[in-house]
């Protein structure tokens, strides 16, 4: 297994990311670091995966599900809510799909600040809404999808007093970026390949700059490919347009209009890499394939990264080193695993020996 490094540390453990990345980030000892020791998430290697692309590649999956509230978004919004009290904010607003809901009522709870978090009513995960609600945010379901919501927020941030900290706050990428050291740390390199999954476009851009920012402090002499990959359902980058009524079982993806639209674009021209997308069926295969024979358990989402890598597998130059990024917990979304996993749950059976040997086949 690859070892996480920590790199620019002064104590004895995991500091969080703006601590552990200090010197790469925008921040001065005024700033007060609101943190649940977020990042330092493992690179896993993915035998199972590797062997279905051959040729000798290499892949990993880098596991920010284990950040604290269970996907990559905690690593922008620890920068954003601790630029956000930096500032004097009280209050801070977002739109969500589910996981930036969770990820700002966490850290504004734990900065002493008010959470209000928009949703697309009826389109966002159980596991992500008990977060928000758990953690202290109002919610607010509105009638509309995902980018409704989004310009909601921005009009609101823009006309009261409340900070917004969705990805169009540029401290949300910059704390994003650091997925890109870690990968770097691990591997003493950048991939050949990055995959990742393509909702809002956030992530993408910010591992971009993340990777490029390395180079350039001489932590890595090459930079990947990034590989984008959107649901076929809701892949406006692929088809060069907004989608007006996205839909996919990936609910963390399903944006007909991503808000870095234009900084993807260019990390993707500048990399050599390109978007594609994938669709539900083949995203609902990796999603059980990453559980079953690897056992990671991801939210659909998440698995697109690797659906999109086998279904581009013969394109992956021999002997490659790829990353695809898990992004979000699959405990986020518990509906989806119950109806989509393929062995249900053997009911009623009678409790003793012979019943139980009978079910279990022997």
């Amino acid at each position: 297994m690859v070892a996480i490094l920590t790199p620019n540390l002064t104590h004895n453990y995991w500091p969080g990311l703006i601590e552990a990345y200090r010197s790469f980030l925008p921040v001065s000892s005024s700033t007060p670091v609101v943190t649940l020791l977020e990042g330092n998430t493992p690179l896993i290697p993915v035998s199972a995966i590797a062997s279905q692309v051959g040729r000798g590649v290499k892949v990993y999956v880098k596991f920010d599900s284990l950040n604290p509230t269970g996907s990559f978004k905690d690593r922008g919004m620890t920068l954003a809510i601790s630029k956000a009290k930096e500032e004097g904010a009280e209050a801070v607003i977002c739109a969500s799909t589910g996981n930036t809901s969770a990820s700002a009522a966490a850290y504004a709870s734990r900065a002493g600040m008010q959470a209000f978090v928009i949703i697309p009513e009826g389109y966002v995960a159980l596991g992500k809404l008990a977060q928000a609600l758990l953690y202290g945010a109002q919610v607010i379901a509105i009638k509309g999808n995902f980018d409704t919501a989004l310009q909601i927020v921005r009009d609101i941030s823009a006309n009261y007093p409340v900070t917004l900290v969705n990805s169009l706050n540029p401290y949300r990428l910059e704390g994003q970026k650091t997925g890109a050291f870690e990968v770097v740390d691990s591997l003493r390199s950048a991939p050949d390949w990055l995959c990742i999954p393509v909702g809002n476009a956030g992530n993408i851009s910010a591992y971009w700059m993340g990777f490029c920012q390395y180079r350039e402090a001489g932590k890595c002499r090459r930079l990947p490919q990034m590989m984008g990959f959107q649901a076929a359902g809701a892949a406006p980058l692929v088809q060069g347009k907004p989608v007006a009524a996205p839909e996919t079982i990936a609910t963390a993806i399903r944006i007909g209009n991503p808000a870095s639209w234009d900084k993807a674009i260019a990390a993707a021209n500048a990399s050599k890499g390109e978007f594609n997308s994938v669709t539900d069926e083949d995203i609902l295969a990796a999603y059980r394939l990453l559980a079953s024979q690897e056992g990671i358990f991801c939210e659909p989402a998440s698995a697109i990264s690797v659906a999109g890598l086998l279904q581009l597998k013969e394109r992956v130059p021999s002997g490659a080193t790829v990353v695809c990024v898990v992004t979000g917990n699959g405990l986020k979304d518990p509906d989806c695993a119950i109806n989509h996993s393929k062995n249900g749950v053997k009911s009623s059976v009678a409790p003793d020996l012979e019943a139980m040997a009978k079910v279990m086949g022997f």
